[in-house]
């Protein structure tokens, strides 16, 4: 299926709405999550007063709402019940009960240049992020892996940008949307969690509507040209072996509740965004395997994926936790819609940025195997923070 960008009259006739609506957020200290799906023009905005703090996700017995869960996988989880919920069309507002709408439809006037339109919560400090060091974490990570401690550990770093007189929350969340129609495009702000935006490319796991349970195994990242024949591209087998073990890890994921009924595409080439990556998609009749919590399970079984921690995981994650330098605090958690239209949606929350003020501070990381080059993997680091960059610097 070719992805088709919003268009720009959509994008920007929606922004003014979704201006209003968080401006309207801010003022009544109402926390809110506005997402886009991929493959859909879409987009979602949900409010609430009260936010729950939640040991596990299910799935099944949750109200309509947004997930909100850190990168460790014993930290609470966040869920903002859906209590106002706002669907933009291509240039108005879907009609909906409410005082949010009914609010949007009686002050048109609302720009939200005077008024914080999200909330702010100060960075935590952290490490040095410069290059040497994070060769040196590389090195650390490779040597290990060398060593038969580890099959693959996926170390990340943060870098911290000053943002433009001109930055515009609600803008940059369309135009993200605009340039990566494949990616579930997000803002989650709250004044427990501060405000975070980002562009992610990967299901962690989806339960449709049919009852069908998905999941993929993403990995490997190169540059991507507009225009580049997909087929033409040429993997490593540093690369294709990364995936691979992504895709084993999901496979024993499944094995460990004596799961053996389920549908296997791939390794193909994706685009996403200004990198490709491979990409393996996992699919699981939940009816005909009779297993209606299968979402929930996999989604504790799954989190932290060898994608974004390593192998084997708890080890990987009290390495990282030692090494890192900073705690990641949401980057590569997950987040998103749960029963919202009798479907949940959870992503990987990569590709992502902490908003703060006047400043920013963006994530990404890579997998290391035994033959990455330190080099190479800072290159990937500054690619997959480009997503962002991009957009503000516009």
């Amino acid at each position: 299926m070719t992805l088709q960008p919003l268009s720009q009259e959509t994008t920007l006739a929606t922004s003014i709405l979704l201006r209003q609506a968080m401006t309207l957020c801010r003022e009544k200290e109402l926390s809110y999550a506005v997402w886009k799906l991929p493959v859909s023009e879409a987009i979602y905005f949900a409010a609430g007063a009260r936010l729950s703090e939640i040991h596990d996700v299910s799935l099944e017995d949750t109200t309509p709402g947004f997930v909100f869960a850190p990168f460790d996988p014993g930290a609470r989880k966040i869920f903002l019940p859906a209590d106002e919920l706002l669907v933009f069309g291509k240039d108005s507002l879907t009609p909906s009960k409410g005082m949010l709408a009914d609010q949007l439809g009686a002050n048109k006037s609302i720009t939200g240049e005077d008024t914080p339109s999200f909330f702010v919560k100060p960075l935590e400090q952290t490490a040095s992020a410069d290059e040497p060091t994070y060769y040196q974490l590389v090195e650390r990570c490779r040597d290990a892996v060398l060593a038969g401690e580890f099959e693959k550990l996926v170390p990340s770093r943060t870098k911290e940008v000053d943002l433009p007189p001109s930055f515009d929350l609600a803008n940059v969340f369309m135009q993200l949307s605009h340039r990566y129609p494949g990616a579930m495009v997000s803002i989650f702000s709250s004044p427990k969690t501060g405000t975070w935006i980002g562009a992610t490319p990967e299901t962690l796991v989806r339960v449709d509507q049919n009852q069908h349970f998905h999941t993929v195994a993403v990995a490997g990242t190169q540059k991507y040209e507009p225009g580049t024949d997909l087929r033409s591209i040429t993997w490593t087998q540093k690369e294709i072996e990364e995936q691979a073990l992504v895709e084993r890890y999901i496979i024993s994921c499944f094995k460990k509740i004596r799961l053996r009924e389920f549908d296997e595409h791939g390794p193909k080439t994706v685009v996403a965004g200004n990198v490709v990556h491979l990409k393996t998609e996992f699919e699981v009749d939940m009816v005909a395997t009779r297993y209606p919590q299968l979402g929930s399970v996999m989604l504790q079984l799954l989190h932290p994926t060898s994608a974004v921690c390593g192998m084997p995981m708890e080890k990987s994650l009290a390495f990282l936790r030692a090494h890192e330098g900073y705690s990641r605090e949401y980057y590569s958690g997950y987040l998103g819609p749960v029963k919202i239209n009798n479907e949940s949606h959870l992503f990987v929350n990569l590709r992502c940025m902490q908003v703060s003020g006047e400043r920013a501070r963006l994530y990404a990381g890579g997998g290391v195997l035994g033959e990455s080059d330190p080099e190479k993997e800072w290159t990937e680091t500054e690619l997959k923070m480009n997503t962002l960059l991009s957009v503000i610097r516009d």
